[in-house]
């Protein structure tokens, strides 16, 4: 059992997390499913790395359903909660090379539990449709269809973020908090895509905007304004990290941790910014 734990349990943390959005529902959904092997006799077990992804996706799909409706009723934009990828943690919790990027996590909320379910285990870990249709007690043609039905629901959105798949560089970002410090409205222009968008999760428990923030002209204003917010509310640091495979910032508050920012970049502009604010999300930073 304790060799079954140690050879899997990054790879269905992983999972889990994909899944659900959630890295609390993901330890969750993977000790529930270890506890229950514990109890069982796994000798008859031909395949348990098959046989235990298929009872986290189980659980993780009996999460997502019963977590649609609150996240329906969420305040604000509902993001996925942040989790540290250091690269020298040789023991990190996720597996960076099966992850999907931050931008794809939020995409995934677009989609129903079946269909989130074929797009992570055939993306981001490479299952084939005839394993997936196991893991899900479904036809290849059914896993097939829903593959197809979620890349409609995500649109060329999707395509872009796969295509892109280079993680968003620490010299990058220097350079955009830099522009951003300094109020450079030219050079920041020049680092946003015209269909840029800002969401902002606080769940209501702490200030940050409810509706989407788009365009390239109110988005500069937007986090210019923000800037001279912090510089006013003075304690602020920023430090760069490995969060979810990217180069995140971690805004620090009087020495604790005010917000997550995640940025979506492509061919040198960025199209999306998340800033997770949220208490119950930065648990893991």
């Amino acid at each position: 059992m304790h060799e079954l734990y140690e050879k899997y349990r990054r790879l269905l943390f992983t999972l889990a997390y994909q899944l659900t959005g959630s890295a609390a529902d993901a330890e969750d959904a993977v000790q529930e499913v270890f506890l229950k092997v514990y109890a069982m006799n796994t000798d008859h077990i031909e395949e348990p790395k098959a046989y235990l992804c298929k009872m986290v996706t189980n659980r993780c799909l009996d999460l997502l359903r019963s977590s649609r409706k609150r996240r329906e009723q969420y305040v604000g934009p509902w993001l996925p909660e942040p989790v540290p990828t250091p690269e020298e943690d040789a023991l990190q919790t996720l597996m960076r090379n099966e992850l999907l990027s931050y931008a794809m996590l939020v995409l995934l909320e677009r989609l129903s539990p079946a269909e989130r379910a074929v797009f992570v285990l055939r993306e981001a870990l490479g299952f084939d449709y005839f394993e997936i249709a196991g893991l899900l007690d479904k036809s290849e043609a059914n896993c097939r269809k829903l593959m197809s039905r979620a890349r409609g629901k995500m649109g060329a959105d999707a395509a872009g973020i796969l295509n892109n798949r280079e993680a968003t560089g620490q010299r990058w970002v220097q350079a955009f908090l830099q522009a951003l410090e300094q109020g450079n409205m030219d050079v920041l222009l020049a680092m946003l895509t015209e269909d840029v968008v800002v969401l902002s999760d606080g769940g209501g428990k702490v200030a940050a905007a409810v509706r989407p923030i788009t365009s390239r002209d109110h988005v500069s204003r937007f986090l210019l304004g923000l800037m001279r917010q912090l510089d006013q509310q003075g304690d602020v640091q920023f430090e760069l990290a490995s969060i979810n495979g990217d180069t995140g910032v971690i805004v620090r508050s009087s020495g604790s941790i005010d917000a997550i920012v995640l940025l979506q970049v492509e061919d040198g502009a960025a199209r999306g910014i998340y800033f997770i604010r949220n208490p119950d999300k930065l648990t893991h930073m």
